[in-house]
């Protein structure tokens, strides 16, 4: 079974969307596939508690049928920083809590548990506690995704770095480029290239949604 934790430079880089189109192409090669969001701000409330919508993508995209406490265990409806929605709830994020989910989701036997990260690869839950911490205690590999815009060369160097200090290979990286006529596109993807030392699999120009943007990347490195 393999552990993949799909993180980005920054929030709002694409990472639901990179993640469901990676579960895509892992389920079209046949392969059982889980997803994990384990902490989520940004919730509605609805009749059966509150719901999600990147974890409900994600439940959706899953080779089993899952409850939806198993996909996201701490849920917030401030669509806050996790550690703000937390000390606004009165609750504390616990690490064991998220380490004892994972493993319930590791007993299904899975060929991959994908774990989609919030805002980036440094989040704080608490004044201590990292949402990375999780990533590093269940020796995840990482997919970094970086979406390619003015500021991406320092931010993305900087989360390599980060993720090779906390002892973990990025597995790969994918280049999510919302704006196809950007200036010097094509020096800032050779630039990425040089500077995150890991296989590019994926280039993904604007679609509509995650089944448009799957054809635009190769898994093989993650297998």
């Amino acid at each position: 079974m393999k552990k993949i934790f799909i993180t980005a430079t920054d929030t709002e880089a694409g990472k639901t969307f990179m993640t469901e189109a990676i579960m895509k192409e892992l389920t079209d090669r046949r392969y059982q596939v889980l997803g994990f969001k384990p902490v989520a701000a940004g919730c509605e409330e609805t009749a059966d508690g509150l719901r999600n919508a990147d974890a409900l993508a994600l439940q959706a995209r899953c080779s089993k049928t899952l409850d939806y406490q198993q996909i996201n265990p701490v849920a917030f409806k401030e669509p806050v920083a996790p550690h703000l929605a937390a000390k606004k709830a009165a609750q504390q994020i616990d690490l064991t809590q998220l380490n004892q989910a994972f493993d319930v989701l590791q007993q299904y036997q899975p060929d991959f548990i994908l774990t989609e990260g919030a805002g980036g690869w440094r989040l704080p839950l608490s004044d201590t506690l990292f949402l990375s911490d999780l990533a590093i205690q269940q020796q995840m590999s990482v997919v970094l995704v970086v979406p390619v815009r003015l500021g991406c060369l320092n931010h993305a160097r900087l989360t390599a770095e980060a993720i090779a200090h906390d002892g973990l290979i990025i597995s790969g990286w994918i280049a999510n480029i919302p704006d196809s006529n950007m200036a010097y596109l094509q020096d800032n993807l050779e630039a990425l290239q040089t500077l995150i030392d890991a296989p590019l699999i994926g280039k993904v120009p604007q679609v509509n949604n995650a089944d448009m943007a799957a054809p635009y990347l190769d898994v093989t490195p993650l297998l």
